[in-house]
């Protein structure tokens, strides 16, 4: 027996399946600049700056302004982590409310354990 989407939630399928799609891009992005914000060398740096510190408080304040912007762009990396993967999870619940769930890409039924049949949201004949 072939399962369909109720054509009352088509709209909001979409929306949330846009959304979602919009989400795990976001969280992409967010994990590279995640990556990239702790592979900077700032805080070596800083370190550096921090060993003629010792003679000067000019030294002292640049090795404190780079290790703090440093962190800063780790913190703020890590935080749009979070906010996507907040995200992804709310529209997985919601999918999971209506039945369905989202598996990378690809919508499915909650029944279909075997990911054996895809659904495509955009499709009108998958609705009724």
């Amino acid at each position: 027996m072939e399962r369909f989407l109720v054509a009352d939630d088509k709209f909001d399928i979409q929306q949330n399946f846009r959304r979602a799609l919009k989400c795990q891009e976001q969280l992409s992005t967010a994990k590279e600049a995640v990556k990239e914000a702790k592979a900077s060398r700032v805080w070596i740096v800083a370190l550096v700056i921090l060993v003629f510190a010792i003679s000067s408080k000019f030294f002292l304040g640049a090795a404190a302004a780079l290790a703090a912007h440093y962190l800063y762009r780790v913190i703020r990396a890590w935080y749009a982590v979070s906010r996507s993967e907040e995200a992804l999870e709310e529209s997985e619940r919601w999918f999971s409310s209506k039945g369905l769930k989202l598996e990378g890409r690809v919508l499915y039924f909650n029944e279909d354990s075997l990911l054996e049949r895809p659904l495509d949201p955009f499709n009108d004949e998958q609705y009724r």
